[in-house]
């Protein structure tokens, strides 16, 4: 078996495995920083881990800037992504039972109007970029090197889409739940080819951020703070 295919079947077995364990982790404990702690070795160590005994997995070329220009591009486009989920909220705020997703967050993870703040801090500029470390960096970048692009896109979107279905489960009508997790599949298209040019993962860290921006923004709403 060629070095390539050894690489592919690594990422996606850990791919899977990682997103296993978290699923595992969300269905059977409650704490957002046990949650956070579970998370970050499952999406940030164990690649770590196996990027040492695969050259093929090449860590700081995630890392690796390109230019301002690149960064202004992203900033604008994240801006815009902003006002979509905002504006999408306004949309179809009278399908969404605001104060359930309150209670389900209270009880499984413990967050609420005190400590949304620090918690939505966290989302928007960490957990980002420990996603877009792992789906993105580990899970596409990467890919893409040992796999025709094309399977690196839909593997790394599937399984990006897919880690989403424990956290939201519940939150939503049926309807509207399948659309989300579909929504995210081509959300994760769409950040695979924000950077493929580049070869790095700032553009698609940038818009997550932005997007969970807008996220928060209707957590604010929803626990009353603005």
């Amino acid at each position: 078996m060629s070095k390539a295919k050894v690489t592919a079947i690594g990422i996606i077995i850990l791919l899977a495995l990682s997103c296993l364990i978290m699923y595992y982790v969300e269905t059977s404990f409650n704490g957002y920083l046990v949650k956070s702690l579970w998370k970050l070795g499952a999406f940030a160590l164990l690649p770590l881990i196996y990027s040492c005994f695969d050259r093929n997995v090449a860590i700081k070329d995630f890392f690796n800037f390109v230019s301002k220009k690149q960064i202004i591009i992203s900033l604008s486009l994240g801006a815009a992504v902003y006002a979509f989920i905002f504006c999408g909220y306004l949309a179809f705020a009278n399908f969404i039972d605001l104060d359930n997703i309150a209670e389900l967050l209270s009880e499984n993870v413990n967050i609420n109007r005190d400590n949304f703040i620090f918690v939505a801090l966290y989302i928007s500029f960490i957990n980002s970029l420990l996603e877009e470390f792992f789906f993105r960096g580990f899970g596409f970048l990467s890919l893409r090197k040992v796999l025709p692009p094309v399977l690196a896109y839909i593997i790394s979107a599937l399984a990006f889409s897919l880690y989403h279905v424990a956290i939201l489960t519940g939150w939503f009508r049926p309807w509207m739940f399948i659309l989300i997790i579909s929504g995210l599949f081509v959300v994760g298209l769409f950040f695979n080819w924000l950077n493929k040019k580049s070869n790095n993962i700032y553009n698609s860290w940038l818009v997550h951020m932005f997007a969970n921006f807008g996220i928060n923004t209707v957590g604010f709403i929803m626990f009353g703070i603005i």
